[in-house]
């Protein structure tokens, strides 16, 4: 999406923990889930938006999902700008600034060394059609 111009990437989610899980792995969980997001921020050289639910939901006789929310804003460089507060619901609003999209790819230079003659078959659903 950056090739062609994207100056920001929306990752909208629905990630959480089963309450059984939270202690054992929860951190960690949670810790991959954001580094994740803003890796992509980093590789791609835009501001990733990292949107995530919040709240508890518990179907009947079950233990449920708890949303972890921690909805984030995360700059060209991976820095987060913006964040949302984990145990509930929240708007957030951040800046995204053009000048610092091209700042970062020209120092830091992910997006002019690729080989983008190599991506024809990324667009094909089986790179072997016709």
């Amino acid at each position: 999406m950056s090739l062609h111009g994207a100056g920001v990437l929306f990752y909208p989610t629905a990630i959480g923990w089963h309450p059984r899980e939270k202690t054992e792995h929860g951190a960690a969980q949670r810790d991959a889930w954001v580094t994740i997001q803003r890796s992509h921020a980093i590789a791609n050289g835009v501001y990733v938006a990292a949107v995530n639910r919040a709240g508890l939901e518990r179907p009947t006789g079950g233990d449920g999902i708890e949303f972890w929310g921690g909805t984030f804003l995360a700059d060209p460089f991976g820095q987060v700008v913006a964040t949302a507060k984990t145990d509930g619901e929240e708007i957030v609003l951040g800046e995204i600034d053009p000048a610092r999209i091209e700042e970062v790819r020209r120092n830091w230079p992910f997006l002019r060394d690729r080989r983008i003659d190599s991506y024809d078959g990324l667009s094909k659903r089986f790179l072997d059609e016709t």
